[in-house]
């Protein structure tokens, strides 16, 4: 098993499993994956690395956005603290995100505020298409929507 890329940050975007993400795109209707490239997007419509995501205001979108953001130690507290200040603002997010319950931004920004769904066994993400080994670490699915 080579496992090297998955466990360096050389490669930060990962494909999104199609038995992860087709039961919860026919429940929640995703509108944009707001995290992607022409080859993994998972929705038609989609925001691209280069017109950077993290400065949009995903509130202005209408209806369920799909997340499954680049991972690494600094670029996921980014998208996980935009997660929760966007749903703060009204945005309806779901996220597919390593399951790092020991970190800041798990107790900061998701335990005790958002669903979490814990993924069993390790996800085994696509990359240029092809499946890859499983994760080196364990996956959630965290519901992102404004908290009263």
């Amino acid at each position: 098993m080579n496992t090297d890329l998955l466990f360096s940050s050389k490669k930060t975007i990962w494909e999104t499993p199609p038995e992860i993400y087709i039961p919860l795109n026919e429940k929640y209707n995703f509108k944009i994956d707001l995290a992607a490239n022409k080859f993994n997007k998972k929705c038609s419509s989609y925001i691209p690395e280069k017109e950077d995501s993290l400065k949009k205001s995903w509130h202005e979108y209408k209806g369920w956005l799909w997340l499954n953001p680049p991972y690494g130690r600094t670029i996921t507290p980014k998208w996980v603290e935009k997660c929760d200040h966007e749903a703060q603002e009204g945005a309806n997010i779901i996220a597919l995100l390593p399951a790092r319950t020991d970190t800041l931004w798990f107790h900061y920004h998701i335990y005790k505020r958002y669903q979490i769904d814990f993924l069993k066994g390790r996800v085994r993400f696509l990359l240029n298409g092809k499946r890859q080994d499983a994760a080196p670490f364990p996956s959630m699915i965290v519901t992102f929507t404004k908290t009263l």
